[in-house]
């Protein structure tokens, strides 16, 4: 067989692999409860909707997904605003320690979450946004906004500034410049930015299970993991709810992959 047969034949496999805990979950989500306990049938015979319904009905799954569309779009969009702002004055602007900030920018997010936990709760707590959407927002400030100032440092960079001199020799301000010239030519940048920021903020834990107290506030995440049955784990409702969590940013990614793909490699930049 041929390095290329060889090669294909890799793909399918890591494919299906890939794929098959998605399918399974889709499946045990339509399947009975009580098939779910008994033996497992990889092509179902017998297909419900009780575990989507109970999700609704019984647990209001409505509420964790309001809270994390909220905490994820607030996020994201002041995410975008502040730091396409910092990465355009770190991409354009000639200034002292520019490489040593851009090294300290990233320095943040390598700091494992579950370090600044306690230091966090303590300040929120102080400011009693403890179980609060702004006390949910901040905290995830201090891991997406490194992500996205270093992928938006790449994509302005890749802008030729000699536009930018034109319009500032015919008058137009920085500002100006920046609002008329160089947000528009960034816009498959910052769509870029926001759909990976988004998915990050979609899909926290840590800081949505320690900075919440009730399911008022309480994230997708957070939410499935503290399901609860009465006499045994309820998998099909699990199920479920992943299905419906992971459908909305599974088809969000699928549409815009080529321009993910784009930021991930334009935010490979140098100091």
């Amino acid at each position: 067989m041929s390095r290329a047969r060889w090669g294909t034949v890799a793909i399918v496999l890591l494919v299906l692999g890939s794929g098959f805990p998605l399918y399974w979950a889709i499946v045990s989500s339509f399947t009975p409860e009580a098939r779910l306990y008994g033996t497992p049938s990889l092509i179902p015979r017998v297909l419900v909707l009780d575990h989507y319904r109970a999700l609704f009905t019984q647990r209001e799954f409505w509420v964790p997904i309001r809270n994390s569309l909220i905490v994820a779009g607030s996020t994201t969009g002041f995410c975008v605003l502040v730091g396409g702002l910092c990465a355009y004055a770190l991409a354009r602007l000639r200034f002292r320690g520019k490489a040593p900030l851009l090294g300290l920018i990233l320095a943040v997010s390598v700091f494992p979450q579950i370090s600044v936990v306690s230091p966090l709760y303590l300040l929120l707590r102080r400011l009693h946004l403890i179980n609060t959407y702004p006390g949910l927002i901040l905290p995830y400030l201090t891991f997406a906004m490194p992500l996205t100032v270093w992928l938006l440092v790449g994509f302005f960079r890749q802008l030729p500034a000699e536009l930018e001199e034109a319009a500032m020799v015919d008058g137009a301000s920085r500002l100006r410049t920046i609002r008329e010239i160089v947000w528009p030519l960034a816009i498959p940048g910052l769509a870029a930015t926001a759909i990976l920021t988004f998915v990050y903020s979609w899909n926290e834990f840590l800081f949505a299970l320690s900075f919440t107290l009730g399911p008022e506030r309480q994230t997708v995440p957070v939410a499935i993991a503290l399901f609860r049955g009465q006499y045994q784990v309820p998998w099909g409702q699990i199920l479920a709810a992943a299905v419906v969590a992971t459908a909305p940013v599974a088809l969000l990614v699928l549409a815009f992959q080529r321009r993910i793909v784009q930021g991930l490699t334009a935010g490979a930049v140098k100091g």
